[in-house]
C-alpha cells in the first residue's frame, strides 16, 4: 500500500518520499512543530496542578481512612461506581455522538445557541432518568460489582453509594458543557474545574480528621463507623464533583448563547450519529464491562481482611485490598497522564491532516514522532517509579508500615508497563484519525476477552496473590495491546518506522537504567532498603527521601541522554524553551506540504492563500473510552479535554460544506489510505448549520 498523488498516476514506491513530502530524516530534526508543542505544555501544565491536588487528596484519604482498611476498600469502590457507570452507558455515546454535533452546530449563525438548547435539555432529562434509576437501585448495583462483603460491610457500601452515584449526572452535565466551551475556543475553564473538585474533598477529608481523627491514632473500622463519618468522606466527594461542575456554568454563561431548557427533538439526527458510530459505542461498552469485572474480583480480598481481622488473625494486616490497587494505579498513571495524553491529544491533529490527504509517510512519521517523544518521559517514568516504589508507598501508606509495603510491591509491577500504556493510547490515535473505529473494537475485544478469562482463574488464587495478580494482568495488557495493534497498524502503514523507534528506546532505556542505578545508590544512603532506615521511619521521612532521589535521578537521566545523543529530548524540552523565551520559541518554518496534495499543497506550505477547505474540527477525545486495559476506576476529567484551539480559516471557507450528506458514513475521501466508504467514524452530520427545518427559526435581528 501507498502513498496517493492525485497529480499523478504513478504512486509513491514504499521507501520513496512521496512529491511535496519532507524526508523523514528532515522531520525527524523538526520534530513537533512549536504550536503542536506549546499546546501540549499548556495542557500538561493543568493536568499537572489538577494531579498534585488528586495525590493530596488520595494521601489525605490514606491518613483518614487507613490505605488497608476494610473502610477505605469499600468507599473506593463505591465512590468510582459512578464514573464507570457513566462512562458504561452514557460515556460512549457522549464522546462519539453528542460531542461531534455540538462542534458541528456551533458553526451556525446562531452559534449553535437552539441546537445546542434542545441537546442539553435531552441530555439532562436523560442524566437525571439514569442517576434516579441507578441511585435507587444502590442495593442490586453493590451486589453486582463486589464479591464476599458481609452484610455490615454491604450495609457500608450501599450507604457510600447512595452519596456518590449522584455523580453521575454532575459528570454528564461536566462532559457536555466542556465540550460546549471547547467548540467556542474556550479551553481554559475546564482544564482547571477538576482543582475545585479536589479542592472541596480535601476540605472535608481535613475535616475529618480533625473531627474523627487520623485512622494511624483512632483506627476507623465498620463497629465505630456512623453516618456524620459518611457524610465527610463520601459527601464532600460528591459535592467536590457537583463544584467542578456548577464553576463551569460561568464560563458558559459568558458566552452569551442564551442557552434555555428547549423541547422537541425531531430531526436532532442522533439516531443517525449513533447507528455511524456504533463501533465506538460498542469499544467503550467491552471495555468498561471488562473492567467492571476485574473490579468485581479485586474486592475479594477486602472482603477476606474483614474476616481474618474478626477472627484475630495478624495476616489481615498484609493483605492488600482494592484500595491499594487503585493508589497505585494513579501512580502509574502519571507519566502518561501528565506528558503521553497531552503529547497523544495535540499530535491527533496531525495524524487527521496526514490522513486525510492520503499521505501514509506523514501519518507514520506523526506516530514515530509521537511513540519517540513521550518516551523520554515514559521511559525514565517507569524506572523512577519502580525505584521509588517503597518511598512512594510509605508516603501514601495512611502511616503504617506493612500498607506502604503491599503498595510499593504493587506499584513495582505495573511501573514497568508504563511505556507500554502510551505507546497503545499512542497508536490508537492513528485509527481514530483515519476514522476507523471497527479495528479499535476488534482490539478492544481481544483485550477483553483476555482480561475476564484471566480474572475468572485469579479468583481461585491465594487472597494475599490476587491484587498482584491482577497488577500482572494489567501489564500483560498493556504489552499485548502493543503487540496486536501494531499488528493491525502494519497493514496499515506498510511499517511502523521500527529501527528508529526501537534505537530511541534502547538509548532512553540505558539512560534509564543508568539514572535507576544512580537512584539506588542513594536511595541506600537514605536507608530505604532497610525495614528499619529513615525512609520506612514516617511518611515525612519518606517524603524528604522522595525529594532528594528524585532529583538525583532526573540529572543523572538528562546528563545520560545528553551522552547517548537522544534528541527527541529537545523536542520534549521545546514548549518550556519557548515559554522562557530560549531555543526554539521562535515561530518554525511552515510545515511540509502533504503527498497527493500537488501544486495546492506547496502553495500552502509556502504561505500562498488556498482554496481547498480546512480539515473539519474532530472530537479529539475519549482517552478513557478509549482501548483498555484501563487501570483506575477514577473519574479523570482530561477524558472529556479536547485538544487545541481550531487554525483559522480561510476567507473563503463556506461553513456550509462542513460535513458531508447524512447518508454518508464520514467525511474522508477515497484514497491510499481508504476505501471509497470509509468505516463509520467520530462525526456525523445533522443538517445545515443552523438550518434544521424541524425547528423554528428565532434568531434575533440585529439592530
Amino acid at each position: 500500500m501507498s502513498a496517493a498523488n492525485p497529480s499523478s498516476d504513478q504512486p509513491a514506491q514504499p521507501g520513496e518520499t512521496p512529491p511535496g513530502v519532507t524526508p523523514a530524516s528532515e522531520a525527524a530534526s523538526s520534530a513537533a512543530q512549536p504550536g503542536e508543542a506549546r499546546s501540549s505544555a499548556i495542557m500538561a501544565a493543568g493536568t499537572l496542578v489538577s494531579r498534585v491536588l488528586g495525590f493530596g487528596k488520595t494521601w489525605m484519604l490514606g491518613a483518614a481512612l487507613g490505605l488497608g482498611s476494610t473502610v477505605n476498600d469499600t468507599f473506593i469502590n463505591a465512590n468510582n461506581l459512578p464514573n464507570l457507570i457513566f462512562l458504561l452507558v452514557a460515556g460512549g455515546v457522549f464522546n462519539a455522538v453528542l460531542v461531534p454535533q455540538i462542534i458541528k452546530a456551533s458553526k451556525a449563525p446562531d452559534r449553535g445557541a437552539d441546537y445546542i438548547s434542545r441537546l442539553l435539555t435531552l441530555a439532562v432529562l436523560v442524566l437525571l432518568s439514569l442517576t434516579a434509576l441507578v441511585t435507587l437501585f444502590a442495593p442490586a448495583v453493590i451486589e453486582l460489582t463486589t464479591q464476599g462483603y458481609s452484610p455490615q460491610q454491604r450495609a457500608l457500601a450501599v450507604a457510600f453509594a447512595f452519596w456518590c452515584l449522584p455523580q453521575i449526572f454532575f459528570y454528564g452535565l461536566y462532559a457536555l458543557l466542556t465540550q460546549v466551551l471547547n467548540a467556542n475556543g474556550a479551553f481554559g475553564p475546564a482544564m482547571w474545574a477538576p482543582i475545585l473538585n479536589n479542592i472541596v474533598a480535601i476540605a472535608g477529608l481535613g475535616m475529618f480528621i480533625w473531627i474523627f481523627g487520623a485512622n494511624v491514632v483512632n483506627p476507623h473500622s465498620l463497629d465505630n463507623w456512623g453516618a456524620s463519618q459518611t457524610f465527610f468522606v463520601a459527601g464532600f466527594s460528591t459535592i467536590g464533583v457537583v463544584s467542578q461542575t456548577a464553576i463551569l456554568l460561568i464560563p458558559v454563561l459568558r458566552l452569551k448563547l442564551g442557552l434555555r431548557p428547549r423541547f422537541g427533538w425531531r430531526g436532532v439526527g442522533l439516531g443517525q450519529a449513533a447507528r455511524l458510530s456504533v463501533w465506538t459505542l460498542m469499544t467503550a461498552a467491552v471495555g468498561q464491562l471488562a473492567f467492571l469485572y476485574v473490579m468485581r474480583i479485586a474486592t475479594i480480598p477486602g472482603a477476606e481482611r474483614l474476616r481474618l481481622q474478626e477472627a484475630g488473625d495478624p495476616a489481615a494486616a498484609m493483605l492488600p485490598g482494592n484500595a491499594v490497587l487503585e493508589v497505585a494505579s494513579q501512580l502509574y498513571l502519571l507519566p502518561h497522564s501528565i506528558i503521553a495524553l497531552s503529547l497523544a491529544t495535540v499530535l491527533f491533529n496531525r495524524m487527521t491532516r496526514a490522513s486525510q490527504d492520503g499521505n501514509r509517510v506523514a501519518l507514520r512519521e506523526a506516530l514515530s514522532q509521537g511513540l519517540r517523544t513521550m518516551a523520554v518521559a515514559t521511559v525514565f517514568g517507569a524506572l523512577a517509579l519502580f525505584a521509588l516504589a517503597g518511598p512512594l508507598g510509605m508516603f501514601f501508606s495512611g502511616g503504617l508500615r506493612t500498607d506502604g509495603v503491599m503498595l510499593a510491591q504493587t506499584l513495582t509491577i505495573l511501573a514497568l508497563s508504563t511505556p507500554f500504556m502510551s505507546a497503545n493510547f499512542m497508536m490508537s490515535r492513528v485509527f481514530y484519525a483515519n476514522e476507523d473505529a471497527r479495528t479499535p473494537f476488534y482490539i478492544q475485544l481481544v483485550l477483553a476477552l483476555v482480561n475476564v478469562v484471566a480474572a475468572f482463574f485469579i479468583q481461585f488464587l491465594p487472597f494475599d496473590q490476587i491484587i498482584f495478580a491482577i497488577a500482572v494482568l494489567y501489564t500483560a495488557g498493556n504489552i499485548l495491546s502493543v503487540v496486536v495493534s501494531s499488528f493491525f497498524l502494519r497493514r496499515l502503514l506498510g511499517h511502523l518506522d521500527g529501527p528508529r523507534i526501537i534505537n530511541s528506546y534502547i538509548r532512553m532505556g540505558y539512560a534509564a537504567l543508568g539514572s535507576a542505578i544512580a537512584g539506588a545508590g542513594a536511595l541506600w544512603l537514605m536507608g530505604s532498603y532497610s525495614p528499619v532506615g529513615f525512609a520506612w521511619s514516617s511518611r515525612p521521612a519518606a517524603l524528604v527521601t522522595i525529594v532528594v532521589v528524585g532529583p538525583v535521578m532526573l540529572a543523572a537521566y538528562l546528563l545520560l541522554l545528553k551522552l547517548f545523543k537522544v534528541t527527541e529530548l529537545r523536542d520534549l524540552l521545546r514548549p518550556l524553551l519557548g515559554r522562557l523565551g530560549r531555543g526554539s520559541g521562535a515561530p518554525a518554518a511552515a510545515p511540509p506540504a502533504p503527498a497527493g496534495a500537488g501544486a495546492s499543497a506547496a502553495g500552502r506550505a509556502a504561505g500562498t492563500p488556498s482554496r481547498r477547505r480546512p480539515t473539519p474540527e474532530r472530537a479529539t477525545v475519549s482517552s478513557d473510552t478509549g482501548l483498555i486495559p484501563r487501570i483506575s476506576g477514577e473519574f479523570d476529567s482530561a477524558s472529556f479535554r479536547a485538544g487545541p484551539a481550531p487554525q483559522p480559516e480561510p476567507e473563503d471557507y463556506d461553513g456550509a460544506t462542513y460535513l458531508p450528506e447524512e447518508d454518508v458514513a464520514g467525511t474522508a475521501r477515497g484514497n491510499a489510505l481508504r476505501g471509497e466508504i470509509p468505516l463509520p467514524g467520530r462525526r456525523t452530520y445533522q443538517g445545515t448549520p443552523g438550518q434544521n427545518p424541524h425547528f423554528p427559526s428565532r434568531r434575533r435581528k440585529k439592530k
